[in-house]
């Protein structure tokens, strides 16, 4: 039995990756692994701040 990630068995990962590496080459990846770590936490943080102004809003109705 393999744990499945969602929509991708662990055989599709590892064909991504070895794609990933052929476009990219070992050198960039972690370059991009840390930009796109670095948008989600922006993200996440983004998304947060809207939550909490809106019941802010809500709590000053």
């Amino acid at each position: 039995m393999f744990i499945t990630f969602g929509f991708l068995q662990p055989m599709e990962m590892g064909v991504v990756l070895v794609i990933a590496l052929i476009i990219f080459g070992p050198g960039k990846l972690p370059e991009l692994g840390k930009s796109m770590g670095r948008g989600i936490k922006e993200f996440k943080t983004a998304v947060n701040t809207d939550e909490t102004i809106e019941k802010d809003v809500k709590k000053e109705a």
